[in-house]
């Protein structure tokens, strides 16, 4: 597994971009932060598009970049495929046109992908004697994912590529972006600021705020901090659960995940015995009661324990953090409530789970 290490520093006007990490190159890292916070500019400088940096970066053993010897290699001799938020695609070349010019000037640095790999699995056939201007939006990014890894790059550049597409295409471009690092053995590092893509593609993520890094590693362990959850937004704020699928109730279509022996009930996944997944519950989402309520429509009732207690000032609310057999869930609840239960750290409690989403994904790739 390669490395990618960071150093850098670069001013624009008044904001400024300094960032020092190791990536580990293994299946999909997440860059994730509000607009304007210095990802893309961070992706740009990786890709070698930024250069007035300071700093080094390297891959591998490889120099990229080493201000102080005035190295910088040029984009081109980097080995990183670059997707864009609008394309690029060239617009005199039909989709088959655009993808034989990367084949055509590929140097090879990555795996050995090949072109009828490249459009079969991205579903191009039906497309490939068309323009990029009679191409939808959804269409075009598939051609232009396609085009990036027929250079055969070691490391694939993602500048939030669903940026501009609404919410079902959105949804039918994802299931092709994350097979990528499994079915061509890329490794990627994309760019976004939806908490939903978030959850659905990344492996590890890093957490930026005003050109800083604030938080990295496994989503799982990020999403669990308190630091971050204003930067994700209180609306969305909670945590992604790693479970598998336990069992199905055919007479009610409902499905039970299994997630550290807790068992979560869905509507019927159609997913086979065993399927991994990842579930997603927001803050918002979960109640907390003191013994098992009866009588209530609510179906997921997990006990837990509370693990932490977060109380924000100057307003109504405060956060819990509550152990469910070594997973955890977040829970927003009022201040109030805090006072009436008298949670504390190492309570035990009931956790109410109303809503719970879950992203079918191949864990771990």
């Amino acid at each position: 597994m390669a490395s990618l290490d960071i150093k850098v520093r670069a001013g624009f006007g008044d904001f400024t971009l300094d960032i020092a990490h190791m990536f580990e190159l293994q299946g999909i890292t997440v860059l994730f932060g509000p607009s304007g916070c210095g990802k893309t500019t961070l992706l740009r400088i990786i890709a070698g598009f930024e250069t007035g940096a300071a700093g080094e970066i390297r891959f591998g053993e490889e120099v990229w970049l080493e201000s102080g010897a005035k190295k910088c290699l040029p984009p081109h001799r980097r080995g990183a495929g670059f997707v864009f938020q609008d394309t690029r695609l060239f617009p005199h070349l039909s989709a088959q046109g655009n993808l034989a010019y990367a084949d055509r000037r590929s140097r090879g640095w990555g795996a050995r992908i090949g072109f009828d790999d490249v459009v079969d699995i991205f579903d191009l056939s039906p497309l490939l004697d068309r323009s990029p201007a009679s191409l939808s939006g959804g269409e075009k990014q598939r051609v232009a994912m396609a085009r990036a890894l027929l250079t055969r790059p070691r490391l694939l550049l993602m500048d939030e590529p669903l940026s501009g597409l609404d919410f079902r295409r959105k949804a039918g471009i994802l299931p092709y972006i994350e097979q990528l690092p499994a079915a061509f053995g890329v490794p990627v590092i994309y760019v976004t600021h939806a908490i939903d893509e978030v959850t659905r593609l990344a492996d590890r993520m890093m957490v930026l705020k005003d050109g800083r890094k604030i938080a990295d590693g496994d989503i799982t362990e990020v999403l669990e901090r308190q630091d971050i959850q204003a930067v994700i937004g209180r609306f969305e704020a909670g945590v992604v659960l790693n479970a598998a699928v336990h069992s199905h109730d055919e007479r009610f279509r409902l499905t039970r995940f299994d997630c550290n022996g807790a068992r979560i009930t869905m509507p019927h996944s159609g997913l086979p015995i065993g399927a991994p997944v990842r579930l997603r519950v927001r803050a918002r989402d979960v109640a907390i009661a003191l013994s098992r309520p009866e009588g209530t429509s609510i179906r997921n009732i997990l006990p837990g324990t509370i693990a932490e207690i977060h109380e924000e000032p100057d307003t109504a609310f405060a956060e819990t953090l509550i152990d469910i057999g070594g997973a955890r869930l977040r829970a927003r609840i009022t201040r109030k409530s805090l006072a009436d239960l008298e949670l504390e750290v190492g309570k035990p409690v009931y956790a109410l789970l109303k809503t719970v989403s879950f992203d079918r994904r191949a864990l771990p790739r």
